[in-house]
This record gives C-alpha cells, sequence and structure tokens, in this order.
C-alpha cells in the first residue's frame, strides 16, 4: 500500500512539472492575415498586405484588396508578418546541457564519418526548441561536429512529434573541418586562444584526397554491390543533390578549400565560418561560393583588424554580390538571438533591412535548396511564417505574437516564458508580457 501511495506521489509530482507544448495539428480551414505590412523575403514589401493559406499552402499574397474567399480572418493591422526565419549551422535539438554529457548527441567517434547522419538524433522534446522558434525561427539545420568529416545535415522544422514528422529536407549536405594552417588550443588556466601550427594538417589533406578520389570513382558506377555506406552518402556531393559545407575561416584556408573542393568535382561547394571573409572577395565571387557566417558578436580575429569588422564583414559580401547566410555555428544556445545578428548588419554595414533580412529566409532557403518551397512569402509556397508586434531584427520590437508551420498554429509557449510569469508572480511584480 505503502508502495502505491509512493508511485502516485511521484506520478503527481511529475504532472507538476510544466512540459513543451503539444505539436500543432494539421491546417484545417483557410486563414487569411489581414492589414499587416508584409516583408517577402526577396527585398520587397507590401503595406496593408493580406496574405491567405489554406492546406498548408499560401494561395494568395496581396493588398488589401485581396478577396479571402470565406477564410478565417485575424486581423494583423499595424503588425508585420515575415517568412519563417532559418538557421543554419545549428545543433540545436542535438545538445541540451553542454556539461550533461547524455544530452549531447551531435558527434561520433573516429575522423571521417560522412555516414553519419544528424536528423536521426534531432529530438523534438528539447526545451532550447520552443525558445528559438519565440523570436521567429521556424526552421533548423541540425548539423553535425567533430572529427574532419562529421557526416551529414538535415533541414528540421522546429515543431513535430519527433524527427520524422519535423525534417523539411533530409541529407542536404556533408561538413568538413578544413585542416588549416593553424589550430587553435584553448588554455583553461587562462581562458584564453592561442594559435600553433597544425602538424597534422598534411595527413589530413592526403587522407581527404583518398576519401574524395575513392566517392567519386564510387559516384561513377550505377549498382555497386555491396554498397560502400561511407561512399554511397558522398555520391550526392558530385551530382549537385548535396552541398559540401567547409568550415574555414583564414583567407588561406578558404581558398584552398574552395580549390580543393573544386578539384575534386564536387558541384555546391558552401564556405561556414569564414571569418577572414573580407580579404578574399573576390575569389569567393569569383567561383560563386556561398558563405554561411559565424557569430558577428565577437572580437576581431586579428589585433589590428577594425574592432567593427565582424559587424560589417555581411554587408561587405553581400554587396559583393555574394550569396550570405547568418549562424551562431553550433553555439545552439546563442541560437535563439539570431535575429538580431542581422539587425546588427543594417546598423554597423548600411545595408537595407529587406537585404538583411534574405540572409535568414530567400539566401539561406538557396543555399540549401529549399527554396521553392520556404523562404519568401509567395502563392504556392509552405505557409510557414510569423506574425510579429514590430521589427523582428530589432530585439526591443521582436514579440511573435502568431507563428505557422506549413499552415499549423503553433502554441508560442516556452520555459523562458513560464519561468518569467513565475517568477514574476513570486515576487508580486506587475505582469509585463513577453
Amino acid at each position: 500500500m505503502k508502495k502505491i501511495t509512493l508511485a502516485i506521489s511521484l506520478l503527481a509530482s511529475l504532472n507538476g512539472f510544466a512540459q513543451n507544448p503539444a505539436p500543432a495539428g494539421p491546417q484545417t480551414r483557410a486563414v487569411a492575415l489581414t492589414g499587416a505590412t508584409l516583408h517577402i523575403g526577396n527585398g520587397q514589401v507590401i503595406t496593408n498586405g493580406t496574405i491567405v493559406f489554406d492546406k498548408g499552402v499560401i494561395t494568395a499574397v496581396g493588398n488589401g484588396d485581396t478577396p479571402i474567399n470565406g477564410a478565417e480572418r485575424i486581423d494583423a493591422t499595424g503588425k508585420h508578418i515575415y517568412p519563417g526565419l532559418i538557421s543554419p549551422a545549428a545543433t540545436v535539438g542535438l545538445q541540451e546541457f553542454a556539461s550533461v554529457r547524455a544530452t549531447l548527441d551531435f558527434r561520433e567517434t573516429g575522423s571521417l564519418n560522412p555516414n553519419v547522419r544528424s536528423l536521426i538524433a534531432y529530438n523534438t522534446d528539447s526545451e532550447v526548441i520552443p525558445t528559438i522558434r519565440n523570436n521567429g525561427l521556424l526552421m533548423t539545420q541540425a548539423v553535425p561536429d567533430g572529427g574532419v568529416m562529421a557526416g551529414s545535415s538535415s533541414v528540421m522544422q522546429t515543431d513535430g512529434w519527433n524527427w520524422e514528422d519535423a525534417v523539411l529536407k533530409a541529407d542536404d549536405g556533408l561538413w568538413l573541418q578544413w585542416p588549416g594552417y593553424f589550430a587553435r588550443s584553448f588554455d583553461f588556466e587562462t581562458f584564453g586562444v592561442s594559435l600553433k601550427k597544425n602538424e597534422q594538417r598534411q595527413d589530413a589533406i592526403n587522407a581527404l584526397k583518398a576519401t574524395f578520389s575513392d566517392a567519386r570513382a564510387y559516384a561513377d558506377l550505377k549498382n555497386p554491390a555491396p554498397k560502400n555506406l561511407k561512399l554511397e552518402a558522398m555520391r550526392g556531393l558530385f551530382d549537385g543533390t548535396r552541398c559540401l559545407y567547409i568550415r574555414a575561416n583564414y583567407g588561406k584556408d578558404i581558398i584552398e578549400a574552395v580549390r580543393f573542393a573544386k578539384q575534386m568535382g564536387v558541384k555546391k561547394p558552401v564556405i561556414v565560418g569564414a571569418e577572414d571573409a573580407a580579404r578574399v572577395v573576390d575569389f569567393l565571387k569569383e567561383n560563386q561560393v556561398p558563405v554561411i557566417l559565424g557569430p558577428m558578436h565577437r572580437l576581431p580575429t586579428l589585433e589590428d583588424e577594425d574592432v567593427y569588422l565582424p559587424y560589417k564583414l555581411p554587408g561587405i559580401l553581400q554587396k559583393a554580390g555574394i550569396l550570405v547566410s547568418l549562424s551562431y555555428d553550433g553555439e545552439w544556445w546563442r541560437t535563439r538571438n539570431l535575429p538580431f545578428q542581422a539587425g546588427t548588419a543594417v546598423g554597423f554595414s548600411g545595408l537595407d533591412k529587406e537585404e538583411a533580412l534574405k540572409m535568414l529566409t530567400s539566401n539561406t532557403a538557396k543555399i540549401m535548396g529549399i527554396d521553392n518551397v520556404v523562404g519568401t512569402l509567395e502563392k504556392g509556397k509552405h505557409a510557414t511564417l510569423v506574425v510579429s508586434k514590430g521589427d523582428l531584427l530589432d530585439m526591443r520590437t521582436n514579440v511573435i505574437e502568431h507563428a505557422f508551420i506549413q499552415g499549423r498554429h503553433i502554441n508560442l509557449d516556452d520555459k523562458h516564458k513560464r519561468l518569467y510569469h513565475m517568477y514574476r508572480e513570486k515576487y508580486g511584480q506587475p505582469d509585463i508580457g513577453k
């Protein structure tokens, strides 16, 4: 009897803990958002606009005269509507607490693991996921890390019961850490970062050359038997169905990495990180290589650089005609602040707000090969969008009031909000909202 009473008490205590909201059900009737400012995501803005969607797909985008044909009307007068933002190069859903090994599932042992797939590790129950969609991020690229070739990433939606529900594009590309001339090391005694010569660099490059040569020869085989899982995973690099995301920061490393990819027959190389990209702008433009920048809210790489260079870098590349996206590159807990990186680029590089928005919407969608379904508010694309009280790129006015993923109306509760309301009540303070 005591055991039964204890079990009931435990269940009651568990029910007392707040949980993530259940994923939204499918859209059941057409919805029309009216009276808002529409930020299309391609540079176009429509004031007093209307957007209509049904069965998860946008059916009409236009001004206030756009017919809604009996759709459920949501008055968004004075609000701003944006495409759902996309977070590239992220480990959201793959790790929860950095200090708890059991919650980390973004890397495998070994150096060359092209066959590893990150999507099957994506945890839709993560407490982090609701916090990023509350800042407008409705899609994230789940990226593996570790070793030289970490595996393949997938584009995931930030709502779903499991990874099968959440996946938008499976295995969009493979991730390579380019063996640079210098290696960074962190000193835990001084909490400083130092650079030293990478002694294993040439051995790593030789291993990559052998692996890519084998993979290219394997890709020429129509029906190889038996199948080699590692080489099979690399097949898409040579026909353009997958990107090769290359992490490289220094100018010389960027040039060498791109040339290596071209030499090996890779169709779609993408540079990730690119702290020194301002020094190789002409090279990147000439080779038409997209760039996913790492965290902007940092110090310059070199002591003699302009202190504001990280803030200006997106504008420098965008104005040069390079396809640019922004990321926090693995810093999953900071991903929710990604819109404000774009806002920083506006303030320091002279970019127009709509141009900066592209770096989190249409540009990123083009790089990942999902621009046919998301990235802009256009008829026929997924109804994946957010309604904000104000400017999405400004932390003072980024207040998400509605979010839709493929037309599903998302519950915007999260752990941050629950804790905020709880402690406002505890200390008897008036509730001021978000």
